[in-house]
Parts: structure tokens; sequence; C-alpha cells
């Protein structure tokens, strides 16, 4: 059998394998398929790359499941994006088959999250009603172990979240399929790319056709619980933060910002998680907050986080002429300066607050009766 026939041989072998599920990994099934195939040994230019039995894969997908597998693409991309967004304080990347549509019966939605604990994720989940199982599974490589956190939720479609280190948000993974940078997806991107794909259709009101109704009252305080407990751990400079962790100092702000505008939500969020940044990102805190809060917070909430150290400088006249200019031209100025004021006095040793999920409690509250 001439080289490129036994190729393509070992790539619809190994690719049957993979669609029955019987195999999993491409370099097993291609090994098995040429041992099926020939009886003697086989040269490593016959066997057939990664990429050529996904292609095959893909001709059995399109044979078995027709139209189905279209629907079934676009259905799985939209679920993605709903989990993504509720995922989204750990920087979320969709990855794999439903990313690039090289799906068949039986794909697991693939997503990337990047956090320090994967306790954090698991409470989000639990809040918002999923059941998965955790997994720490070791995978040797060049003699190299390392450990990967998989969280295996079932729901309508089953979905594999990848946890990574906080500051391997940024890492460029390599695909095993084509050896290039993998194809992924933030939260903006998938949207972005979902708007493009399918232009026919509204992608809001198509996310909230037979799904469940969201309590908008409810959905984001899981992930301000999730973005400010960790905050404990982080020690602040005695100098500037006598009263210890950055969690104390917040409930602080808080407490101080309740006393003096009980109703106002938007100013109370902003008191609470104006430093949620530095659970994220130390070094620049404020733009790692509004990554973080973007899309679960108001302008006017954004506005006093964006501004909270703009403020200070304002204060002490080491602010630019241009940003001074737009900041005392807001509307909400005299309650950026006022938040300004309570961030430094919430620098209290041994100040009497209460507990974070009394604090979220009263804003959970506070948001029910201004609906």
């Amino acid at each position: 059998m001439p080289d490129a026939k036994l190729r393509h041989a070992i790539a619809l072998e190994a690719a049957r394998l993979m669609y029955d599920r019987t195999e999993t990994e491409y370099y097993t099934a291609k090994r098995k398929a040429a041992k099926r195939l020939c009886r003697g040994g086989v040269k490593p230019r016959d066997l057939p790359s990664n990429a050529e039995i996904r292609d095959q894969v893909q001709l059995f997908t399109r044979l078995h499941e027709g139209e189905r597998r279209t629907e079934n693409l676009k259905e799985m991309r939209l679920e993605a994006l709903v989990m993504m967004r509720h995922l989204r304080a750990f920087k979320p990347r969709l990855i794999g088959s439903v990313m690039t549509g090289h799906i068949r019966a039986g794909s697991d939605i693939d997503i990337h999250l990047f956090s320090d604990s994967a306790g954090l994720i698991t409470d989000v989940l639990e809040q918002e009603g999923y059941a998965f199982d955790l997994e720490r599974k070791q995978v040797v490589k060049h003699n190299v172990a390392r450990v990967f956190t998989h969280i295996h939720v079932a729901d309508r479609f089953n979905y594999e979240l990848t946890v990574y280190a906080e500051n391997q948000a940024h890492y460029v993974f390599k695909s095993s399929i084509t050896g290039k940078a993998i194809e992924r997806a933030s939260i903006r991107e998938l949207e972005e790319f979902l708007a493009k794909e399918y232009p026919d259709f509204d992608l809001e009101d198509d996310l909230q056709a037979d799904r469940p109704a969201v309590d908008a009252s409810v959905a984001p305080f899981p992930i301000f619980h999730s973005l400010l407990a960790p905050l404990e751990n982080v020690k602040q400079s005695a100098r500037h933060h006598p009263e210890g962790d950055a969690l104390y100092h917040s409930l602080q702000v808080f407490e101080l910002a309740r006393a003096q505008r009980p109703w106002d939500e938007e100013f109370l969020l902003a008191a609470l998680l104006h430093d949620v940044g530095k659970g994220i990102d130390p070094s620049n805190h404020v733009a790692a907050a509004l990554s973080a809060l973007d899309g679960l917070i108001t302008p006017r909430t954004q506005f006093f986080i964006e501004h909270h150290m703009d403020a200070l400088k304002y204060k002490d006249g080491t602010l630019g002429a241009r940003l001074k200019k737009k900041l005392a031209q807001s509307e909400d100025f005299d309650d950026l300066m006022l938040l300004r004021e309570l961030d430094s006095a919430g620098r209290v040793s041994g100040a009497v607050v209460g507990t974070l999920e009394e604090a979220l409690n009263y804003l959970q509250e506070l948001d029910r009766e201004n609906r």
C-alpha cells in the first residue's frame, strides 16, 4: 500500500476510534490504528498528524449527525457564554471544539479559568445551582509531572473547566493539533464572534429563550463575595494601613459609607468593592477591579472605583489638569470626594465592623427594595 494511502487509512481508523470514544487521545488512537492495519512496524512518516485525524472525525460527525451537529454547535456556544458570564471574575476563555466548531456527539464545553483558589469557582457554581465534580489529575510529559485541576459540570451540555493560576491568564497555550497558539475567546470576544457567526438572531433574546429566568438582584452577589473574600489574605503597608488586611479596610469603608449614605446602593457598592483588585493584581488594583466587575456594576459605581485613587491626587494637588477638570465637572464629584475621605478614614486598628456576609446581605436587600 502506498504511503499516502496507508497514512489516510490510519487517519480514518484512528478517527473511528475517537468518534466511537474508544480512544480519547490522538497519540494512542493513531498507534492503535497503525497496529491494526500493519502487521509489521510503521514508519513515523506514515502516521497521520492530529489535524488529519480531526478532519476525519468531522467527516464521521457530518455523516452520522447531519444538521443536528450544526444546531448543537450554536446551542453549545450560547450555553458557554452563559457559563462564562457566571464566572467572569475568573477571566474565562472558551477553547476546544466548541470554539473551533469541531464538535461531535458527547463533546464537552471546554473553558479555561484563572484563579489561585478552585474553591472560589466552586462557590459560584454552587450559588448558581450547578452539579459538579472537582478532579486533580497528574500528567507526566517529557518526564515532568504536572497536576491539573478540572471541574466537571453536568448540565444540558457537559463542561470541563480547567483552572490555572491567576498569573497565567495571559500565557499562550499551544494546540496539540496544530502546534500553534490555541484558539480561544474571552466573554467580549465570544459575544462579537456569535454576533458575526449568527447574524439573524438577537443574542440577548436568544439567551433568554427556553432558559430559567435569572434573578438579576441576586446573580452578582456570589461573585462579589468571591472577589472580596481573598482580601483577608492581602496584607497592606503598616504605614498607610495600620488596620491590617484589605478586607478589614473595605468593611470599615463600607460601614462609614452606610452611616453617610444608607440608601445609596451604588455608592455603598463602590465603598465595599473599591479595592477588590488588590486580590487580583496588587500592582494595578484599579484596572484589575474594573475588569473583574465588568458588566456587574452600574456606570456610577464604576466611576467611583475607577477614580478613587485619582481623587487622592486631586486632593493633594498632583492630578493632571485635564483629568482634574473632567472629575470636577462630573455630577458625582462630591460623592467621589466623600468616598475618598471615607477611604482614608477606614484605617483604624480595632474598629468594629460587620462580617462580609452581613454587608452583602444589606446590599442585596437594598437592591430588592430599589427595584
